[in-house]
């Protein structure tokens, strides 16, 4: 029997033009795609017609396969002989348990290529008008996940991560974001620092609110907005509005479809 293979793909946040020419041929050259509940709907759409698709979603607190069960998959898959392709939102390496999946392979002697994708930090901050380094804002960025594993708490190091000089960008923070707004404050970054929450980010049904640390919370609330959320805090967040091309190339589409920008600050 033919040797089986797995390719651990970046799908990017959404928007199916972010996706790698690498990703995109493996798609196309797939035996069986397992793909998560973020890759969305325009790149699934690119998986040839015949390719064998699985899915594998899962929301928080809500796992419709555990990882343990996702890793024998995968391995048994490629044991009987297929390519296949593991297609995770944004890039698999960053919060995205592609570690742990590359570890289960390895232990299998399953060979295993791994295919970067674009992260929703850099893909939404993009389009949304928000670049994540600006000279004479920001001399650094950090990374964090608000969700730990098996919902632990989260014991971050708050007095680092409140460091006015640094873009803060938050994954999966939205159930826990009311604790994280206020730990940031009571660790010392101030309650007007520029906030913002964008809500599946890089496609046609984005939604982006633009607050302060204060204030980000209520007008999530207020707008009602659901998961994927992605959020960033910091001084960069103060250019939006001057430089969201793709609010304004929404906006110039009058037939199509169009994302939303809420200003709670202003409103």
């Amino acid at each position: 029997m033919q040797r089986g293979f797995v390719s651990l793909v970046g799908a990017g946040p959404g928007d199916p033009e972010l996706l790698t020419i690498k990703a995109l041929r493996l798609l196309q050259e797939a035996d069986v795609v397992v793909y998560d509940r973020l890759v969305s709907d325009e790149v699934l759409k690119l998986i040839p017609v015949g390719v064998g698709k699985i899915s594998v979603g899962k929301n928080v607190g809500n796992h419709c396969v555990p990882q343990d069960q996702i890793n024998e998959m995968i391995i048994n898959l490629a044991s009987s002989g297929r390519h296949v392709v593991r297609l995770k939102g944004g890039d698999p390496y960053l919060f995205g348990r592609g570690g742990e999946e590359a570890i289960a392979l390895s232990q299998h002697n399953i060979p295993f290529d791994v295919v970067p994708g674009i992260t929703a930090a850099t893909g939404c901050s993009a389009y949304s008008g928000i670049p994540l380094t600006h000279r004479g804002l920001n001399h650094g960025v950090h990374f964090i996940t608000g969700h730990f594993h098996d919902d632990m708490d989260l014991n971050l190091n708050w007095e680092k991560l409140a460091d006015p000089d640094c873009t803060l960008v938050i994954y999966m923070g939205l159930g826990s974001l009311p604790g994280t707004l206020s730990n940031l404050v009571n660790a010392g970054l101030s309650a007007s620092t520029p906030a913002a929450a964008i809500h599946a980010g890089t496609t046609s049904k984005q939604r982006k609110i633009i607050s302060t640390l204060a204030g980000l919370n209520e007008a999530v609330l207020q707008a009602q907005l659901a998961s994927p959320v992605l959020i960033i805090v910091g001084d960069v967040v103060s250019l939006s509005n001057r430089i969201d091309w793709f609010s304004q190339q929404q906006h110039d589409y009058a037939s199509g479809p169009k994302c939303e920008t809420i200003d709670s600050i202003h409103a």
